[in-house]
């Protein structure tokens, strides 16, 4: 009696996890709106509200998601809010190996954005990218700098950026009413405006801000507070009116 050779299927085996296969997140779930940031006469400013929405439930109203990095930067994140959190967490790793040569120089604003390109291109070629675009301002010997990167590696540098519906809604006013020059206390009111504005219109913005500096001397977070707003408008009592399939 003849028998067949056993044959070796270890080249052929796949593992399979307990728990069944490796799955990537394929939607966000706690996400946060926009973020707004300008350059101003000595440094950075950047707005974002403290919402964070469950699906369409605004579920969170105390959420941080402006956080200065390092001596000269400032991060501001939009998007799922767990993978901004990992993105802080490489970050303190980041600035924690730098500091550990000690050899007097630390990372500026513009290495940091480097940095947060490559991660963000880096998870989007392996179809696992972190949900969030990002809004990176800071300044390093008098030089200011203001960069975002989008979820998938997109990224530029501006004297005014603005995420989610701030791409919108927000940036034609920063593009009438900035300059070059403005006040600290003319820059507030400018993100204030935006704010506001994005308010009205995005449903899953809340009325609580918080505004960061960012100047030579490092990151300054003010407390939050709400807009003052109105909402008499005639088109806000039925704003349906006139609507096909309204009654």
């Amino acid at each position: 009696m003849e028998f067949a050779p056993k044959q070796d299927q270890s080249e052929n085996t796949v593992s399979i996890p307990v728990g069944g296969p490796i799955q990537r997140t394929q939607y966000p779930y706690v996400t946060g709106t926009s973020v707004v940031a300008i350059k101003y006469k000595d440094g950075i400013l950047m707005a974002a509200d403290m919402g964070g929405s469950y699906g369409s439930t605004l579920r969170y109203k105390s959420v941080e998601r402006i956080k200065p990095i390092g001596k000269h930067s400032l991060l501001g994140g939009s998007g799922e809010i767990s993978d901004f959190q990992e993105i802080l967490r490489y970050l303190d790793e980041l600035i924690l190996n730098d500091n550990m040569w000690d050899d007097g120089n630390s990372l500026g604003p513009k290495e940091v954005h480097s940095y947060l390109t490559r991660v963000m291109y880096n998870r989007r070629n392996k179809f696992d990218p972190l949900w969030n675009s990002l809004v990176l301002g800071g300044v390093k010997k008098g030089q200011k700098y203001l960069g975002m990167v989008t979820m998938i590696g997109v990224n530029f540098e501006d004297n005014h950026v603005a995420t989610g519906f701030g791409n919108h809604l927000a940036r034609p006013i920063l593009r009438d009413e900035w300059h070059e020059d403005i006040s600290f206390e003319d820059g507030v009111k400018l993100l204030e405006k935006c704010m506001r504005v994005l308010l009205y219109r995005d449903r899953s913005a809340v009325n609580k801000i918080q505004i960061s500096k960012l100047t030579e001397e490092g990151a300054t977070s003010f407390p939050p507070y709400s807009l003052k707003t109105y909402w008499g408008f005639s088109s806000f009592h039925n704003p349906t009116v006139g609507a096909e399939g309204s009654w």
